[in-house]
């Protein structure tokens, strides 16, 4: 797998530390609340695990499986929940963990969807960012480590299911993707 990182972007010991400075602002925040955490999978869910251990508060937690790149390298902008959430969100503060914020289009909907089913805040905490692909207006409440427009892969980030667990965050290697 390591053959077929082009090159680490971001390694572990900064992963280790966002995360800490990450659950130490969300505990801090919410403080004497009760709080709905919902991973959105796939990609989220080892950022999720390392990130519940750091925070300090009451909380319920859910899963959310959404689709809008297929096995593309671009978001194709039409979202498909594949799994809904369980738990009722109606009252309570929500927490989005996501992967990545890329074009901002899937988590611009969930946090839209979450909020019209009465949520009473609805926040949004992401490992990683790309500001440059964004095509609507959104920023993480919480934000994680800005990464530059690549095709990056690794602590949950995929390609076609792929890479998820490298444990740093990596360049593919273009002809690990691209089709000739």
């Amino acid at each position: 797998m390591n053959t077929d990182i082009e090159r680490v972007i971001v390694g572990k010991d900064e992963i280790d530390k966002m995360v800490e400075r990450i659950g130490k602002e969300i505990t801090r925040d919410y403080k004497d609340k009760e709080l709905v955490i919902i991973g959105i999978l796939k990609g989220g869910f080892i950022f999720m695990a390392d990130l519940v251990r750091k925070i300090d508060v009451n909380c319920k937690i859910d899963f959310m499986s959404v689709s809008s790149y297929g096995a593309s390298t671009k978001s194709t902008g039409a979202v498909k929940i594949i799994k809904d959430v369980d738990i009722d969100v109606n009252g309570k503060n929500v927490l989005l963990v996501e992967d990545i914020i890329d074009t901002g289009l899937t988590l611009t909907y969930i946090r839209d969807l979450m909020e019209g089913r009465g949520a009473q805040s609805v926040k949004i905490v992401s490992a990683f960012d790309k500001p440059s692909r964004r095509k609507v207006e959104l920023k993480a409440d919480y934000e994680g480590i800005q990464v530059p427009d690549e095709f990056i892969v690794g602590y949950g980030l995929d390609f076609n299911n792929f890479y998820r667990n490298f444990p740093e965050v990596g360049v593919l290697r273009p002809e690990k993707y691209i089709k000739k």
